[in-house]
């Protein structure tokens, strides 16, 4: 391995699963299968509602987004994790690891955005349905998309920036399949205190915010749903929103695990085990969660497999 300065190296080495040789032949189809699910079950949430005019709604414009999010989240980890199970060469460059971080980051908190929206989308839909149409206009929904985009990519530049700044001269060996924070702020021999003062910051502005206006949002729905005097009427709205109410539980339960305690107490070993949790299992199951929970979705995929088999007849 090259030294820079003898201070700082060329490269790094995941070692991910290398403990266990004798399960990466499984592991490796396990996590292939998962992307594969992941890929298409993403993408054609994308195209089912791209094609159906029925959900060119708020709704389902924000879920579209998500999905593209999942998409692009699983592609950012998962080929990486799978070319080092199958050729056993778990090395990434240094600029390669750094980039992988930068757009692991990035996605994340587009998804934590992203949640937060559709929260704030289902507050209007049930709490001021009559002011719906007006508030969640399509140059609102564009704009509270393209805003989401904007900070999650600002914020993750910050913290890849001060990153790159940092000596890794201890070790070059990371205990983990791809490069998070935790690990790779255990590997360096730098002040990290900047950057933990900033990433606590960035995760105020990026957790506990758009966490506060889900459970805002929610609380405003279950007021409103507590009103409703028949226990059909009370089902029909809540089931409008159980998806997202699921989608967000998995997602902030595990992220909360992984990244809300001190560094000092990071283990890897139970990093990891969370981390394919929302790295490979959350995307995987979000497009059944909004599927087979949504009767509107379940008709435009009826009604999208239909008109490609009349096509093929």
């Amino acid at each position: 391995m090259g030294i820079r300065n003898q201070t700082t190296i060329s490269d790094f080495l995941l070692l991910g699963f290398t403990e266990h040789p004798e399960q990466q032949p499984f592991l490796f189809g396990i996590f292939l299968c998962m992307f594969l699910v992941t890929m298409f079950g993403n993408l054609l949430i994308i195209l089912t509602i791209s094609s159906d005019h029925y959900l060119h709604t708020p709704m389902y414009f924000f879920l579209a987004n998500l999905s593209f999010i999942d998409t692009c989240f699983s592609c950012t980890i998962v080929p990486k994790v799978l070319v080092n199970l199958q050729t056993q060469c778990h090395t990434i460059s240094y600029t390669g690891c750094l980039m992988q971080m930068y757009f692991f980051m990035a996605l994340t908190l587009l998804d934590d955005f992203l949640l937060a929206v559709m929260a704030y989308d289902r507050y209007v839909a049930i709490c001021l349905p009559l002011h719906y149409t007006i508030v969640m206009s399509p140059q609102c929904c564009l704009l509270l998309v393209t805003t989401s985009w904007l900070c999650a990519h600002f914020l993750a530049f910050s913290l890849t920036l001060l990153m790159s700044q940092f000596s890794f001269c201890a070790s070059h060996s990371i205990p983990h399949f791809f490069c998070d924070v935790p690990p790779l702020l255990k590997l360096s021999c730098s002040d990290i205190f900047v950057f933990q003062i900033t990433m606590l910051t960035e995760a105020v502005l990026s957790g506990i915010i758009p966490l506060t206006c889900v459970l805002i949002s929610y609380g405003h729905i279950i007021c409103t749903i507590l009103r409703i005097p028949s226990s059909g009427g009370k089902y029909k709205v809540f089931s409008t929103c159980g998806s997202h109410l699921s989608v967000v539980t998995l997602f902030y339960g595990t992220i909360f695990l992984v990244y809300f305690q001190p560094s000092s107490s990071y283990s890897a070993d139970t990093g990891m085990v969370v981390s394919v949790i929302y790295t490979m299992v959350t995307p995987m199951l979000n497009p059944f969660i909004y599927s087979l929970r949504n009767r509107d979705m379940k008709g435009a995929l009826w009604r999208f497999f239909g008109r490609r088999k009349c096509s093929s007849q």
